[in-house]
């Protein structure tokens, strides 16, 4: 299955589950979405369940906290991460606060799926990843499924959970395919996966840079016989720092790979995060692999060296290595 199409039949068995929970944005109805997630969905639910919006973000994503409280579960599609920022009043004022600001007496079970990245050739404004915005805001839950049968597993867990949730998904991920079991739980929010063990080094990725990073792991592997541990942090508010802090005692290295900035990125939480629990354990700095601090080119040859690569991990993967004399 490929993970466009988890996503699709996730959100299916979800709204034949579940009455409360129905479906808006832009051009998902008559349409069946921009990248066809939602293909199929408004014939059979009709549109009192898939509801086409205006292209007006700050509106549908305040009617869905207005929704969410009364006791509904939307879960909103916003075209792309670039957008979310003109409903950014109505997701870190509204939807993240309104349960701590009201002492509780009202929940805002709403998810709100959008994809992100580069390499689509899409320009600066629409190739982002700026879930760094999100993931930094108590009160929101963000995670970042990597593979067909994640996606599915975390969307199930989003639309359960009672707090508002940020899906994000990878552009470059929705024809990536995997096994996808039909009886797969829910996953836990806040839980990462260690994807390969390994005793050499710990390689950390999510989204497009988790399914890199197993990638580069067995290229080492197969290259040198370098044991190289993964984790797919999978969700980013809450982290888990307890599995991070676990592998690098374990590795004694680590690598921080993500398609954001380098400055003030998810890689600098889990860096510090990595210092505090297993410092005394480290052979050698954390060192982070991320997208050019440039607006992503619009040219294809440039747009791909702005972006971090399979390559730029495994050079960084064997410079830590070798600092520590432990290249093979």
């Amino acid at each position: 299955m490929t993970y466009r199409e988890a996503l699709r039949e996730t959100l299916r068995e979800e709204l034949r589950r579940d009455d409360d929970v129905f479906l808006m944005g832009e051009e998902i109805g008559v349409f069946e979405g921009s990248y066809k997630i939602t293909a199929g969905l408004l014939a059979e639910f009709g549109e009192k369940r898939v509801r086409d919006t205006p292209i007006a973000e700050e509106g549908f994503v305040g009617a869905a906290v207005g929704a969410a409280m009364l006791g509904l579960r939307p879960v909103v599609e916003i075209m792309t991460i670039n957008f979310s920022l003109l409903a950014l009043d109505q997701i870190v004022n509204h939807a993240a606060k309104i349960y701590g600001m009201f002492g509780g007496q009202t929940s805002v079970p709403m998810v709100i799926r959008t994809p992100g990245g580069g390499g689509q050739q899409l320009g600066a404004t629409h190739s982002q990843n700026i879930e760094l915005y999100y993931a930094f805001v108590p009160g929101l839950k963000v995670v970042a499924p990597s593979t067909p049968a994640d996606a599915r597993a975390l969307l199930r867990a989003a639309i359960h959970d009672d707090d508002p949730v940020l899906f994000l998904e990878n552009l470059a991920l929705y024809n990536t395919k995997g096994e996808v079991p039909d009886d797969l739980p829910p996953a836990q929010i806040g839980k990462a996966a260690i994807t390969r063990e390994g005793s050499d080094i710990t390689l950390i990725g999510y989204s497009r840079m988790a399914t890199i990073a197993t990638q580069v792991a067995e290229r080492l592997h197969a290259e040198s016989g370098i044991s190289a541990e993964v984790i797919d942090l999978r969700s980013l508010r809450p982290l888990d720092r307890e599995t991070l802090v676990a592998s690098v005692r374990k590795t004694g290295c680590a690598v921080v790979a993500e398609d954001d900035w380098l400055t003030y990125g998810i890689g600098a939480e889990v860096a510090a995060t990595i210092s505090d629990g297993a410092f005394d354990y480290l052979d050698a700095p954390v060192r982070r692999v991320a997208a050019a601090e440039v607006p992503l080119p619009y040219a294809k040859t440039l747009e791909q060296i702005a972006l971090p690569s399979a390559d730029s991990l495994h050079s960084a993967a064997l410079e830590t290595l070798a600092a520590v004399g432990r290249r093979r």
